[in-house]
């Protein structure tokens, strides 16, 4: 039986199903109503162990109703730091982090690594070649960035993400886009260039977007954090047997 993998972020959940490391089609969603998509994901076949990242409380009702579609249910949220304290990462870390964190330790074992996550926030983290995680920071996201440019300015108009950004604009609209976009770039070389020898490791919506962008080499592996995910589904598993 399959393990069904469940991210619910700051602006959208994705979820895949899972056979170990390996990952099915990926489902994204953007509402109110998760618990009824989860359902839906569900609805043919139930999974064998459901884990749930998420960046704000599973309420108990919410957890009663995802227990009765699974064998086993992990939720890993604000109240259940006991997996980051296990894996050696400091319990302020949100799981979506830590996930990328404990998929990037396995994939690139031996190695240290500078991940960075595009999406609702920016978030770099830094991993030694022990494998020991030595600090991250968070900033704004890139369409994080264009909304607040809007909002808090009383002219300037929203713009959506360019195709094809000058380092600089020549015109109101492409100089928001170049600006916020050549900002980031100048922000991320700058934490690359902090740890040289680490491997650039970019996750999130935006990862491919930025990727090709910088002058370094990068790997861009858009489903990082679902990986993390199936690599504690498995842990689960194995101390379920036990």
């Amino acid at each position: 039986m399959s393990n069904l993998l469940v991210e619910i972020g700051n602006t959208a959940l994705k979820a895949a199903w899972s056979e170990r490391m390996t990952l099915g089609k990926t489902f994204r969603y953007q509402g109110e109503k998760y618990i009824d998509f989860i359902l839906s994901l569900t609805h043919r076949e139930k999974p064998s162990v459901m884990v749930v990242s998420s960046v704000y409380p599973i309420s108990e009702a919410d957890k009663a109703v995802l227990e009765g579609e699974c064998s086993y249910l992990l939720v890993l949220d604000s109240n259940n730091r006991e997996w980051l304290v296990g894996h050696g990462l400091p319990s302020y870390l949100s799981y979506d982090r830590a996930a990328a964190i404990i998929a990037a330790r396995y994939l690139f074992k031996g190695r240290g690594c500078t991940l960075v996550d595009f999406g609702t926030t920016l978030s770099i983290d830094f991993i030694g070649r022990d494998g020991l995680y030595t600090g991250g920071n968070i900033s704004l996201g890139c369409r994080t960035r264009f909304k607040a440019l809007n909002r808090y300015s009383r002219s300037l108009p929203l713009v959506d993400l360019p195709d094809n950004p000058e380092v600089v604009g020549i015109s109101e609209t492409s100089s928001i886009g170049s600006g916020v976009i050549s900002g980031i770039i100048f922000e991320i070389e700058g934490y690359l260039n902090l740890h040289p020898e680490n491997i650039a490791v970019f996750t999130g919506g935006d990862a491919n977007y930025f990727a090709k962008r910088m002058k370094s080499s990068i790997f861009a592996i858009c489903n990082l954090v679902l990986m993390g995910l199936a690599l504690i589904a498995d842990e689960y598993v194995q101390k379920i047997d036990k």
